[in-house]
């Protein structure tokens, strides 16, 4: 059992004031951003409630081709790179489909993407938000640093969820041994004065959410991290990461025709609407030296993505990966998003998660005034450092 009064201990509670001055204030706006981003897809679909659904016709949705080449007459210049397609079928009102555009050179700015009448190829207008949410990603994931992705902002993120798995350790360690027994870890005394009082709420709030700040920490570092990636992919899968297809500047739809004339694309979707019940399914249209077709959807009431593939010059199919048909360890890699923001564990997980997301700037608020309480009992009484007990317990 650890002295309460050991140079560990001291090492620690100065190791975790120290990191919640600092890396405390990232943790803050990438919890803000995070909570902000848990319910991007339902704060879209409110914003665009006169756009994301249209009245059920009797005709047939366009084939994806047609489509693509229908939306690209209203948009002269801009290629279409992706459609979000709903299998939703037999009800009033049916989703619209979603068009989005590539990008007109590499690293440049990707144009806004529409809602598109499926049944007739009509733009309905743009994504309200789609902007404002993808600065609130940029700030989430590399807090808007020059780089992007690849810049300090994307190392400054990575050690920030470090920081925080190092604030679960050293606060759990701090908390330990209890001297009020159980009931004193998981119910905060606000009866107690002054910075006591702030001490409960800091450290019982953290020991509820603890395990919820270790899976969000653990999982953010799959994107800071390469090297992390590759390791807890290997873990996961027993298996090394698959090399991305390199990036290539998107064309028009292939010209691709299987025997029968039909385009690779056209026949691709009509394979898999005909073999699978999808909710909803984003068909990304290749380029022209594209090998595959890609299809991502997911099955009715299901947050786990399954992925089906085709030849982009005959459209025969190529594999098809079902999450219910892969390991626990395979489905965690291949949904890690949907881990991260709790959605893999159901909906009362993802809002416990964005919950926990919010609470980060509360913690930074709550230590940074216990730090400053302790500064002015120091300031108070000069000749009598606080211990390192006293001070983590708020004595």
């Amino acid at each position: 059992m650890p002295s309460a009064f050991s140079p560990v201990r001291t090492v620690l509670f100065r190791m975790h004031w120290a990191l919640g001055l600092t890396a405390g204030l990232v943790l803050a706006l990438v919890g803000a951003t995070g909570a902000l981003m848990s319910y991007e897809e339902a704060i879209t679909a409110l914003a665009n409630r006169d756009r994301v659904q249209i009245a059920a016709q009797e005709r047939a949705p366009l084939a994806p081709s047609v489509l693509a080449a229908r939306i690209e007459a209203q948009h002269p210049g801009q290629r279409v790179a992706a459609l979000t397609l709903s299998g939703e079928t037999g009800r009033s009102t049916v989703p619209s489909a979603v068009a989005r555009f590539a990008r007109a050179r590499a690293g440049g700015e990707r144009p806004p993407s529409v809602y598109v009448d499926p049944t007739d190829g009509t733009v309905l207008g743009p994504v309200r938000l789609e902007g404002f949410f993808g600065t609130v990603r940029a700030l989430h994931r590399w807090l808007l640093l020059p780089g992007e992705g690849k810049g300090w902002g994307r190392t400054l993120t990575g050690a920030s969820a470090l920081a925080l798995l190092a604030f679960l350790g050293s606060g759990l360690y701090l908390r330990w041994p209890g001297r009020h027994g159980w009931r004193g870890w998981l119910r905060p005394n606000l009866a107690r004065p002054g910075r006591a009082r702030w001490w409960s709420l800091h450290a019982v709030a953290g020991t509820w959410l603890l395990p919820i700040y270790a899976v969000t920490a653990l999982s953010g570092l799959w994107w800071s991290y390469d090297g992390y990636r590759a390791g807890a992919t290997w873990l996961l899968t027993g298996q090394a990461p698959k090399e991305r297809p390199e990036t290539r500047p998107a064309g028009r739809v292939s010209e691709g025709r299987n025997p029968d004339g039909v385009p690779a694309v056209d026949a691709a979707w009509a394979d898999f609407a005909a073999t699978r019940t999808a909710a909803l399914a984003t068909l990304t249209l290749p380029g022209p030296e594209a090998a595959a077709i890609r299809i991502r959807w997911h099955a009715p009431d299901a947050i786990l993505r399954n992925e089906a593939t085709y030849d982009a010059r005959t459209g025969v199919p190529l594999g098809d990966q079902r999450a219910a048909d892969t390991s626990f360890g395979q489905r965690v890699a291949d949904n890690m998003l949907e881990v991260h923001r709790g959605r893999f564990f159901g909906a009362p997980a993802a809002l416990l998660f964005c919950l926990a997301a919010l609470a980060l700037p509360g913690f930074f608020a709550t230590g940074l005034t216990l730090y400053a309480l302790r500064r002015r009992a120091g300031r108070r009484a000069p000749g009598r450092a606080p211990r390192p007990a006293e001070a983590s317990a708020g004595g």
